[in-house]
């Protein structure tokens, strides 16, 4: 066992495998590393414990440096992140470095964040891979400087490596990696490997990093679910039940049957999750769909949801008015409420909300009788592998998982419970009980991916904030009511204690606001069938709102300026300050705001809030015209989220995930009515267009604290910085999500 030197003097334990996984008869270097103590710690390694590599590069004759990415990339900005991480310590030239999507194999992919499981998600790829990655460059450097030093017959201390060139200024020798890596593959690892300090990176925190997927997808060449064919590959669509929990009664597909490049029709039921359909498997996919179309479905909804949004939120109303499970208990927040010199209460409603990825769902299958494989945009490897080798009934490493680029997801791809996937699986075996015996690509319409359920929970918030007579908060009392995203699923163990789902009270049960006396409740329906997952920034899409907008009232009930207010109410988190402070300065939070046109209100608003080890502070301008509608004219970001390491993609993830909030704040609702889903594609479940978006400055607070998420933390900040902007302009609270097109003042 050798070790690995950081800098700050800290180890990190290296595996030597058996012949090292290097490839000689590959025509190139391939390394094999575990890093331990980022998983196990190094106790589990004194113990011998069963470790198997992660192998994460490989060199080859040409010099090409191919990284293999265990996130996904969908859009954030990953395989950038962690070719740039690799690539720094190994001194490559950016231009020969390219990526590709690691297989499923969790031995050696797994999310050091998340333990023993592959998966990409909570803003987790660069947090979890920091030093993982930038310790196999190192490596791969010290093996290519140990081969060069070899045959030049020279010390490996006089020699250095830039830009894929190792080079001994000495004798005035030098290489590029191809030419060393047959050499290097014959070298045992080194027993040690030192990391670069800060001060000399070339490659991290600088913005002229070019993106490794921005060609491929420029010129078409990148390879979508969508792109992907197989030979005799058939497509399928389903008609699903028009209610939650329906099932097929009487099917007639003799019309479905009878158009042109039909194969078959199946049906699938009883799987884990509960959805049942009716599958038309054609030859192309305007076949499928013409053939869907032409199903005549008689549905059986005797154990079908019919509930609508307006009982849905009735009832919990009713819930708030009785106590909740505990989820934070501080002080007595009753007492302090009974005593308090001024009371501020709302009540919070938060629509349901779909995902609306730019790519709907799909997944390309292909069965045999002992594996299952599959293409697509995949999030979560280790949980898909075991559901569907589950279904099967195979081992989940008889499942394999070719990993595609995704187009977009904000959470919908890392489904708990791998519904689409596991629908395109039991097509494709109804398939082949049937004799048809291909492979099948489920593809969903924009309407199936809205109505498909999996929407971010809709919730209820009733708070109450005391303050006492110098307008300090002495008390905060918070009734949640929302359905679990986690309860029912394997993550249950993990995420939910004495049944309280984190993921519902994320942002306000560990409120980082000054506050002696606080009481957070949490109350899960179980009648409530509608199917949920997280959506990006999961809990703290409403919790960051009713933290920022109470805190706002806060603010305006003691006579104090909101900025000034939280800056005193933060005097324990300094991160938070930090952000809070550059955006203020920024945004010149201490001059007037410019006056509007005649007739036109101004205003300006400000939040703060910290998610996935992030602190993002946001300051939103608006302006309000005399009919009550409104723009929002300019945003203000300041993120921390410790070492940059593409500041580019930093900023475009708050610039998206700003745009991504305003959506939500502005438009975006799934409602339902007896049960069905009201909205069907982009006329009615809108997203934000093109001319609503303000203009975005993003700063990046300095940091050498090690890198945390940016996929999601650029979300929470947005909607109350807003409403706050509009409160400022038009004194009207606003405590409902979606806000109306036109303040009423």
């Amino acid at each position: 066992m050798g070790k690995i030197e950081t800098p700050d003097g800290a180890t990190r334990g290296i595996l030597n495998v058996s012949r090292r996984s290097l490839l000689k008869g590959a025509g190139g270097l391939a390394l094999g590393i575990f890093f331990a103590p980022l998983l196990r710690g190094m106790d589990a390694l004194a113990a011998g414990g069963p470790l198997e590599p992660n192998a994460f590069v490989r060199i080859d004759l040409d010099g090409t440096v191919t990284v293999l990415a265990k996130h996904l990339e969908m859009g954030q900005g990953s395989y950038t992140g962690l070719a740039t991480l690799l690539a720094e310590e190994l001194d490559a030239d950016w231009n020969q470095v390219r990526v590709e999507g690691a297989p499923a194999d969790v031995k050696r992919y797994n999310n050091l964040a998340f333990g023993p499981m592959q998966g990409t998600g909570g803003s987790t790829a660069m947090a979890n891979s920091w030093e993982q990655m930038r310790n196999a460059g190192a490596t791969a450097k010290a093996m290519l400087v140990a081969a060069a030093a070899q045959r030049w017959g020279v010390p490996a201390s006089e020699i250095s490596v830039s830009q894929g060139v190792v080079s001994h200024a000495a004798s005035g020798r030098s290489a590029g990696f191809g030419e060393l890596v047959e050499a290097a593959a014959q070298l045992p690892l080194p027993e040690q490997v030192q990391l670069k300090d800060p001060k000399d990176f070339k490659l991290i925190g600088k913005r002229d990093l070019r993106r490794k997927d921005s060609a491929d997808k420029t010129d078409g060449s990148a390879l979508f679910t969508q792109d992907y064919k197989l030979p005799g590959m058939l497509v399928a669509m389903v008609a699903y039940p028009p209610r939650f929990g329906g099932v097929p009664r009487k099917v007639d597909s003799s019309k479905a049957k009878a158009v042109r490049d039909v194969v078959e029709v199946v049906e699938f039921r009883d799987l884990p999750h509960g959805r049942a359909g009716v599958a038309v498997l054609a030859k192309n996919t305007w076949a499928a769909r013409q053939g869907r179309d032409a199903l005549v479905i008689e549905w059986d909804e005797s154990q079908a949801f019919t509930l609508g949004s307006e009982e849905i939120f009735a009832q919990y109303r009713d819930s708030a008015g009785q106590p909740g499970l505990p989820a934070t208990s501080k002080g007595d927040a009753e007492a302090a409420l009974a005593q308090a010199a001024k009371i501020v209460e709302a009540e919070y409603e938060f629509p349901y909300l779909a995902h609306a990825a730019m790519e709907p769902m799909n997944c390309l299958v292909k069965l045999s009788s002992d594996r299952c494989e599959i293409w697509n945009g995949e999030q979560f490897q280790t949980v898909d592998q075991a559901i569907i080798g589950g279904y099967l009934g195979l081992a989940p490493e008889q499942v394999s998982l070719t990993q595609l680029y995704a187009g977009g997801s904000f959470g919908r791809r890392a489904s708990s419970v791998s519904d689409y996937l596991l629908e395109a699986v039991a097509i494709a075996k109804a398939a082949r009980d049937k004799g048809v015996d291909a492979p099948v690509k489920m593809v969903w319409t924009r309407e199936d991916d809205t109505r498909g359920g999996y929407f971010r929970p809709a919730y209820l918030h009733r708070v109450r904030i005391g303050l006492d007579q110098a307008g300090k908060l002495q008390a905060w009392h918070n009734r949640i009511v929302g359905q679990s995203i986690i309860a029912g699923t394997s993550m249950e163990p993990f995420l939910v204690k004495e049944g309280i789902d984190h993921t519902s009270v994320e942002g306000i049960s560990n409120l980082s606001y000054a506050v002696p006396n606080l009481q957070v409740e949490l109350s899960t329906p179980t009648n409530i069938k509608v199917p949920v997952l997280w959506w990006r920034s999961v809990g703290h899409t409403h919790t960051g709102y009713v933290a920022e907008t109470m805190i706002d009232e806060a603010a305006v009930a003691a006579g104090q300026d909101p900025y000034a207010f939280r800056h005193a109410l933060l005097e324990s988190h300094p991160r938070h300050r930090a952000a809070l402070e550059l955006a203020a300065k920024e945004a010149g939070w201490d001059k007037p705001l410019a006056a509007g046109a005649e007739g036109e209100k101004r205003g300006r608003g400000i939040a703060v809030h910290e998610s996935f080890g992030s602190f993002v502070a946001q300051v939103a301008e608006v302006t309000v015209k005399a009919d009550g509608s409104y723009r929002l004219d300019r945003v203000v970001c300041a993120v921390d989220c410790g070492i940059a390491i593409n500041p580019d993609v930093i900023r475009a993830q708050m610039e998206g995930g700003i745009g991504f909030a305003l959506a939500a704040a502005r438009h975006s609702a799934i409602t339902l009515k007896e049960g069905r889903v009201e909205q069907s594609n982009f006329h009615d479940f809108q997203v934000l267009r093109m001319n609503e978006m303000p203009k975005v400055e993003v700063h990046i607070v300095p940091s050498a604290a090690n890198p945390t998420g940016v996929g999601e933390p650029g979300v929470p900040p947005l909607a109350p910085a807003l409403a706050n902007a509009l409160f400022a302009a038009t004194g009207v609270r606003l405590c409902k999500l979606p806000f109306p097109a036109q303040i009423k003042v």
